[in-house]
């Protein structure tokens, strides 16, 4: 593989998808050049041919247009999500420091005796809360990339698929008009 491949794989293979299309398509052009068929009779089936596939590039795509757009809002409402999640976790933890600050300072008036005590509890307590939200944050993070990343290789799936059957299209119009 050379460094291109290694650092994008995705864009290789597209690459190639897109290698084997054009090149189905400039074969099948030199095909009807070189055909024993007259002038008049190879321009219509050029035409027709060239159309055909100027609709199936189309129609392509339109479908990557319409996945990229799916996968795009689902990433913005996952990192919305998130964003809300990290706000409410953030929310809490300030939530949980306020009230711990408010239970040592009562208790520091109330008696001196207990502070070393009462310090550990309310530490405790934030490491415990901070710990969690942090595990809360690291796993929501984990599934949303999981949903894009699973919805993004089933949008490359799908455009494979139909580049594909375009393909296989053109050639079997080439075939059966000779």
């Amino acid at each position: 593989m050379n460094r291109a491949e290694t650092e994008h794989p995705v864009e290789s293979g597209n690459t190639f998808f897109k290698g084997i299309f054009i090149g189905g398509l400039l074969g099948a052009a030199a095909a009807l050049l070189f055909a024993p068929k007259p002038g008049r009779e190879m321009r219509s089936d050029l035409s027709d041919k060239l159309t055909l596939a100027t609709d199936k590039t189309k129609e392509v795509a339109g479908v990557v247009t319409d996945k990229t757009k799916t996968i795009a809002t689902t990433v913005g409402e996952k990192a919305t999500d998130l964003a809300s999640t990290v706000s409410a976790k953030a929310s809490d933890i300030f939530t949980t420091v306020s009230d711990s600050k408010q239970q040592i300072a009562a208790t520091l008036q109330e008696t001196g005796k207990k502070i070393g005590d009462t310090v550990a509890e309310a530490s405790s307590d934030i490491a415990s809360d901070v710990k969690k939200a942090s595990e809360d944050v690291t796993d929501e993070a984990a599934s949303s990339s999981k949903e894009v990343a699973d919805k993004a290789k089933d949008a490359t799936d799908e455009v494979a698929a139909e580049a594909k059957d375009a393909k296989e299209e053109v050639k079997s119009s080439y075939k059966s008009s000779y």
